[in-house]
Protein backbone atom coordinates (compact mmCIF):
# COMPACT_ATOMS: atom_id res chain seq x y z
CA UNK A 1 0.00 0.00 0.00
CA UNK A 2 1.25 2.65 -0.72
CA UNK A 3 2.62 5.94 1.78
CA UNK A 4 -0.04 8.65 2.10
CA UNK A 5 1.87 11.88 1.52
CA UNK A 6 1.18 15.05 4.34
CA UNK A 7 -0.29 17.05 2.23
CA UNK A 8 -1.36 20.67 3.12
CA UNK A 9 -5.08 20.87 2.46
CA UNK A 10 -5.61 23.72 -0.20
CA UNK A 11 -7.79 26.63 1.01
CA UNK A 12 -10.62 28.75 -1.05
CA UNK A 13 -8.01 31.70 -1.06
CA UNK A 14 -5.40 28.71 -2.87
CA UNK A 15 -7.80 27.87 -5.14
CA UNK A 16 -8.32 31.71 -6.45
CA UNK A 17 -4.69 32.09 -6.37
CA UNK A 18 -4.36 29.13 -8.61
CA UNK A 19 -7.39 30.28 -11.25
CA UNK A 20 -5.82 33.92 -11.46
CA UNK A 21 -2.12 32.53 -12.52
CA UNK A 22 -0.72 33.96 -9.16
CA UNK A 23 2.34 32.25 -7.97
CA UNK A 24 2.96 31.56 -3.73
CA UNK A 25 3.55 29.02 -1.64
CA UNK A 26 1.44 27.51 1.25
CA UNK A 27 3.87 27.38 4.21
CA UNK A 28 2.23 25.64 7.31
CA UNK A 29 3.10 26.67 11.35
CA UNK A 30 1.52 25.71 14.29
CA UNK A 31 -0.99 27.79 16.07
CA UNK A 32 -1.73 28.64 19.32
CA UNK A 33 -5.35 29.46 19.91
CA UNK A 34 -4.20 31.52 23.01
CA UNK A 35 -1.59 33.32 21.24
CA UNK A 36 -2.80 34.80 17.44
CA UNK A 37 -0.26 37.30 16.85
CA UNK A 38 1.51 38.35 13.92
CA UNK A 39 5.20 37.65 16.57
CA UNK A 40 4.21 33.90 17.26
CA UNK A 41 3.59 33.35 13.43
CA UNK A 42 7.03 34.93 12.68
CA UNK A 43 8.57 33.02 15.25
CA UNK A 44 7.75 29.72 13.89
CA UNK A 45 8.33 30.77 10.03
CA UNK A 46 11.47 32.38 11.28
CA UNK A 47 11.06 34.60 9.35
CA UNK A 48 11.09 38.35 10.69
CA UNK A 49 7.88 40.18 11.94
CA UNK A 50 8.02 43.16 9.66
CA UNK A 51 7.56 40.57 6.81
CA UNK A 52 4.49 38.73 7.99
CA UNK A 53 1.23 40.45 7.78
CA UNK A 54 -2.02 40.57 9.16
CA UNK A 55 -4.98 41.30 7.22
CA UNK A 56 -7.37 43.77 9.75
CA UNK A 57 -11.02 44.97 8.77
CA UNK A 58 -12.66 48.48 9.77
CA UNK A 59 -15.64 50.16 9.46
CA UNK A 60 -15.37 53.38 9.00
CA UNK A 61 -17.60 56.62 9.08
CA UNK A 62 -18.88 57.24 5.02
CA UNK A 63 -17.44 54.26 3.39
CA UNK A 64 -18.55 51.08 5.66
CA UNK A 65 -16.10 48.06 5.95
CA UNK A 66 -12.82 48.12 4.36
CA UNK A 67 -9.19 46.33 4.50
CA UNK A 68 -5.83 47.06 6.03
CA UNK A 69 -3.39 44.74 5.55
CA UNK A 70 0.20 45.67 7.91
CA UNK A 71 3.32 44.64 9.42
CA UNK A 72 2.52 41.82 12.33
CA UNK A 73 4.83 43.85 14.58
CA UNK A 74 2.87 47.36 13.93
CA UNK A 75 -0.58 48.82 15.16
CA UNK A 76 -2.79 50.77 12.61
CA UNK A 77 -3.09 54.06 12.92
CA UNK A 78 -6.75 54.88 12.60
CA UNK A 79 -6.45 58.42 11.59
CA UNK A 80 -4.29 57.47 8.55
CA UNK A 81 -6.67 54.31 7.62
CA UNK A 82 -9.91 56.88 7.55
CA UNK A 83 -7.78 59.60 5.89
CA UNK A 84 -6.70 56.92 3.40
CA UNK A 85 -10.07 55.35 3.06
CA UNK A 86 -12.44 58.64 2.40
CA UNK A 87 -13.70 58.42 6.26
CA UNK A 88 -13.60 61.26 9.03
CA UNK A 89 -13.23 58.01 11.23
CA UNK A 90 -12.84 54.58 11.62
CA UNK A 91 -12.28 51.47 13.85
CA UNK A 92 -11.52 47.87 14.10
CA UNK A 93 -14.69 45.90 13.80
CA UNK A 94 -15.86 43.76 16.53
CA UNK A 95 -14.12 40.46 16.59
CA UNK A 96 -18.08 39.01 16.63
CA UNK A 97 -18.54 40.49 13.31
CA UNK A 98 -15.84 39.10 11.47
CA UNK A 99 -16.73 35.99 10.35
CA UNK A 100 -19.89 37.37 8.73
CA UNK A 101 -18.72 39.93 7.48
CA UNK A 102 -15.65 38.03 5.71
CA UNK A 103 -16.20 34.46 6.24
CA UNK A 104 -13.40 34.43 7.92
CA UNK A 105 -12.08 33.88 11.55
CA UNK A 106 -9.71 35.94 13.49
CA UNK A 107 -6.22 34.24 12.89
CA UNK A 108 -7.36 33.36 9.81
CA UNK A 109 -8.71 36.50 7.87
CA UNK A 110 -6.81 36.35 4.39
CA UNK A 111 -6.85 39.44 1.99
CA UNK A 112 -7.69 36.91 -0.29
CA UNK A 113 -11.33 35.74 -1.01
CA UNK A 114 -13.33 37.45 1.76
CA UNK A 115 -17.28 36.95 0.70
CA UNK A 116 -17.16 40.30 -1.27
CA UNK A 117 -14.26 42.47 -2.35
CA UNK A 118 -13.59 45.32 -0.06
CA UNK A 119 -11.25 48.65 -0.79
CA UNK A 120 -8.23 47.51 0.65
CA UNK A 121 -5.03 49.21 1.66
CA UNK A 122 -1.39 47.18 2.03
CA UNK A 123 1.49 49.27 4.39
CA UNK A 124 4.51 50.72 2.34
CA UNK A 125 6.35 48.26 3.61
CA UNK A 126 4.98 45.51 1.95
CA UNK A 127 6.86 46.80 -1.30
CA UNK A 128 10.15 46.63 0.78
CA UNK A 129 10.08 42.74 0.42
CA UNK A 130 10.23 40.23 -2.84
CA UNK A 131 7.27 38.42 -0.62
CA UNK A 132 5.37 38.61 2.10
CA UNK A 133 3.24 36.25 4.67
CA UNK A 134 -0.24 36.19 5.24
CA UNK A 135 -2.94 34.14 6.62
CA UNK A 136 -4.15 31.58 3.46
CA UNK A 137 -7.78 31.69 4.97
CA UNK A 138 -7.32 29.22 8.07
CA UNK A 139 -5.06 29.48 11.26
CA UNK A 140 -2.16 27.85 10.74
CA UNK A 141 -1.28 28.39 6.99
CA UNK A 142 0.42 31.62 5.02
CA UNK A 143 1.00 32.34 1.99
CA UNK A 144 4.59 33.16 1.15
CA UNK A 145 3.60 35.81 -1.77
CA UNK A 146 5.18 38.35 -3.86
CA UNK A 147 3.14 41.89 -2.59
CA UNK A 148 2.97 43.60 -5.74
CA UNK A 149 1.21 40.69 -7.67
CA UNK A 150 -1.02 40.65 -4.49
CA UNK A 151 -2.03 43.96 -4.77
CA UNK A 152 -2.85 44.06 -8.12
CA UNK A 153 -4.76 40.80 -7.74
CA UNK A 154 -6.87 42.24 -4.86
CA UNK A 155 -7.43 46.01 -6.62
CA UNK A 156 -5.61 47.12 -3.55
CA UNK A 157 -3.44 50.52 -2.49
CA UNK A 158 -0.51 50.96 -1.11
CA UNK A 159 -0.30 53.70 2.28
CA UNK A 160 1.48 54.63 5.54
CA UNK A 161 -1.14 53.02 8.10
CA UNK A 162 0.66 52.27 11.21
CA UNK A 163 1.68 54.58 14.09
Amino acid sequence: MPKKENKTEKTNAARLLDKAGIPYQLVPYEPDENDLAAVHIAVQLGEPVEQVFKTLVLSGDRTGYFVCVVPGNAEVDLKSAARVSGNKKCDLIPMKELLGVTGYIRGGCSPVGMKKPFPTWFHSTALDFGSIYVSAGVRGLQFRIDPRQLISYVHASVADLVK
